[in-house]
């Protein structure tokens, strides 16, 4: 039977939404730009990439009235004119590439930025999330940070290496070797000590679950010159790769403090430093304290995120949440809800997109560590896991985990850990209600025995 719906008051036409706005293409070293001026006439302007031509073209733009501005996301190349036109206050729709096509025609740069403009007239681009500038200067930081800490990570694994060229086993008896006696270790042999009695007298042997014997022969080994000189420039590396990240905490820090709320007095809240000292790879600054207050809430408190990967989100997400309608819009946005193909009525499969997205891998690294979680995303991973696999528990756990992120920070409420209680009596009264109908189908009957 035929199914109609009636639809009101709406037209297959496609309206002008925008009458005056802008198209560009971008490269480069050459943007192409399309654009209509109040007047309804088309222009299309070619523009060299240098800092003054892309000026020269943003005045242009807004000497013809354009206000709207729809630009391909083309590598890094957007990101500088995408800066001088959001300071001549002009409204940018940024443009994944994958999301707009051309016509069927010889691809130009020209017809790219004329598609755009049209496109982008009748109101069919969809905008591409862009936070404010600080949480852009936040992830830029902490990209910086986390470069830091790959190269500091890969110069300890050359430090090992040498090591075991040296023939010393010290660092398999250690689980810590970036740690205090690791490093009092290192720095000893770095400056010639190769007796293995000396170096135990510059650590505390009873704080290390390895004996003493098993060390001294885990120092004994052939200290031979090169390696003692690769190792004092590796341990230079080390200790500025260090400092770099110290000094690039700070500078997220400064990000941090000016997004401070403020009082009705104008004062921000004052931020005690971190008392503990900072392992590894831990932040010497008090983030968490920060977050707090930028938040309103402690984010912290949700099962698998501490004060790293919620800065690592809030870097790329911002904490404005009505940019998403709903918690499904945003877990859609991060690419972890499920995306069904359907044809003649049925689900033929699922889109399979893969996500660069930083919010998304670090929802992704947290749901990962529910596997050992004694609350109720624990028990409801180690299930999934069992029934549907790992790779499908991590997205299922990490979408529940996003959902739960956007409505504290929307809402401004504290995580409530009884609210994700699972109601064992109801799955229990589920599991036989499953077995009494299957034993039905055998002409069986299953009695409820008292104890």
């Amino acid at each position: 039977m035929a199914k109609t719906t009636k639809k009101e008051n709406q037209s297959l036409q496609l309206a002008i939404i925008r009458p005056c706005c802008a198209g560009i293409d971008v490269g480069s070293m050459m943007m192409m730009v399309s654009y209509s001026d109040t007047e309804g006439n088309l222009y299309l302007m070619e523009t060299d990439a240098f800092t003054e031509d892309l000026e020269k073209a943003a005045k242009t733009l807004r000497d013809a009235g354009i206000s709207e501005v729809s630009m391909e996301a083309t590598g890094s190349y957007w990101m500088a004119f995408y800066q001088i036109l959001e300071e001549y206050g002009m409204k940018i729709t940024l443009v994944n590439p994958r999301h707009f096509k051309d016509v069927d025609a010889q691809k130009t740069d020209a017809r790219d930025s004329r598609w755009l403009h049209q496109l982008h007239a009748h109101g069919l681009l969809r905008a591409s999330h862009i936070p404010q500038e600080v949480y852009r200067e936040l992830r830029s930081y902490l990209h910086e940070r986390n470069l830091l800490q790959q190269q500091k990570s890969d110069t300890l694994n050359r430090i090992q290496r040498v090591l075991t060229e040296m023939n010393i086993k010290v660092q398999h008896l250690i689980s810590d070797i970036e740690g205090v006696a690791g490093m009092k270790l290192l720095r000893g042999i770095a400056k010639g000590i190769s007796d293995p009695h000396a170096l135990l007298e510059l650590i505390d042997v009873h704080k290390l679950k390895a004996g003493r014997e098993d060390l001294l022969k885990s120092l004994n080994g052939h200290y031979r010159p090169q390696f003692i000189k690769i190792l004092q420039r590796q341990l230079v590396a080390f200790d500025f790769l260090k400092e770099q990240m110290k000094d690039y905490e700070l500078l997220i820090e400064e990000v941090l403090k000016k997004m401070l709320p403020q009082d009705e007095q104008g004062n921000k809240p004052e931020i005690k430093k971190k008392k503990t000292l900072a392992r590894k790879n831990q932040y010497s600054i008090n983030v968490k304290d920060h977050l707090t207050h930028i938040a309103g809430i402690d984010l912290t408190e949700i099962d698998g995120l501490d004060e790293i990967s919620v800065l690592e989100i809030i870097s790329v997400t911002g904490l404005d949440m009505s940019k998403w309608k709903t918690s499904d819009h945003f877990t859609s946005w991060l690419n972890l809800s499920p995306r069904p193909k359907k044809s003649g009525g049925k689900i033929i499969g699922y889109d399979i997109r893969i996500s660069n997205n930083k919010a998304t891998q670090a929802f992704r690294m947290a749901a990962q560590t529910m596997w050992q979680n004694k609350g109720a995303l624990g028990q409801l991973y180690r299930r999934l896991s069992a029934q549907r696999g790992t790779k499908k528990a991590i997205k299922a756990i990490a979408r529940k985990l996003a959902v739960i992120f956007y409505v504290m920070v929307r809402n401004k409420i504290a995580f409530d850990k009884e609210k994700l209680k699972i109601d064992t009596a109801r799955q229990e009264a589920k599991k036989i209600a499953f077995l009494k109908k299957e034993a039905a189908k055998y002409g069986l009957v299953l009695q409820n025995i008292a104890a």
